[in-house]
């Protein structure tokens, strides 16, 4: 199996490293040598949206997406327009950073109709397309595990994903493959390759045996059970080159010394990646 041989393509999600101030976490990516970063939009509104631009412009970063858009489904249509008017916010804080792709994790049910939320996540994304369309951003549908269904994502699976792209162009929405999410799925690989110039992005972390948890439970690559570099290897072969993100949701990464995350995830992208 083909290694990565340089950390060309290295973006630091910065949920990996959650203590960290955006500005910590820029720095940090500087000092480790890091190309590329994918900020979350809180960490953005807490250092502003000029100066998150300015600061990541200036350390000669790049921005592989911003984390996040979605949760289109609510009980009201009051509360469905709100959440439209938040994705277009997130929108123009992505073309302000530079960022082509805004993540959509698309929303739980606000009822027990699984089905009518997912044509509210339809729905959503077919409002949002043409404003994104004219601020140069792409759309990235993240299918999330189905144990996540009841609390952050009607979508579950790749397949799922595909289907809700392929009502757009390509060139407007695609899909994010998180391994995290996906390894699990029997029809992963030909889902995959079903995706081809639509895969947007492309997220690394394990899945953990036993896991602690669905939410905080994401291991170091290497501390688990994914085929991460099969994975890696299909996704390039459907077309995607773009940024590999290091995306860990876990308490015990989060309170260890930033520097020390970076390091680490450095050593085991090359020797798992």
């Amino acid at each position: 199996m083909a290694r990565l041989g340089s950390f060309d393509r290295l973006s630091l999600n910065q949920i990996t490293t959650e203590r960290w101030s955006l500005r910590e976490a820029v720095e940090g990516c500087v000092r480790a040598g890091v190309p590329w970063i994918a900020p979350w939009r809180n960490k953005v509104a807490e250092a502003g949206l000029s100066e998150s631009r300015r600061m990541i412009q200036d350390a000669g970063l790049q921005v592989s997406s911003l984390c996040r858009g979605g949760m289109f489904p609510a009980a009201t249509a009051a509360e469905r327009q709100a959440r439209i008017d938040d994705n277009r916010r997130a929108v123009e804080e992505a073309a302000e950073l530079g960022a082509q792709v805004l993540v959509l994790v698309c929303g739980p049910s606000p009822d027990r109709d699984i089905d009518r939320a997912r044509g509210w996540v339809a729905e959503g994304i077919d409002q949002l397309v043409p404003f994104a369309r004219e601020h140069g951003v792409r759309l990235g549908i993240e299918p999330l595990h189905p144990m996540q269904a009841a609390e952050r994502s009607v979508v579950v699976t790749l397949g799922q994903a595909n289907t809700l792209a392929e009502q757009f162009a390509a060139q407007d929405v695609g899909v994010v493959v998180d391994v995290f999410h996906v390894w699990w799925d029997p029809e992963l690989y030909s889902q995959i390759a079903r995706a081809g110039e639509r895969i947007l992005g492309f997220h690394v972390s394990d899945w953990i045996v036993p896991t602690p948890d669905m939410v905080l439970g994401r291991g170091m690559m290497g501390d688990g059970v994914i085929e991460i570099r099969r994975i890696r290897e299909a996704v390039e072969a459907a077309g995607y080159n773009g940024p590999i993100e290091v995306e860990i949701f876990n308490r015990a990464v989060w309170d260890a010394p930033g520097d020390e995350v970076l390091a680490l995830m450095k050593e085991r992208y090359l020797e798992h990646v």
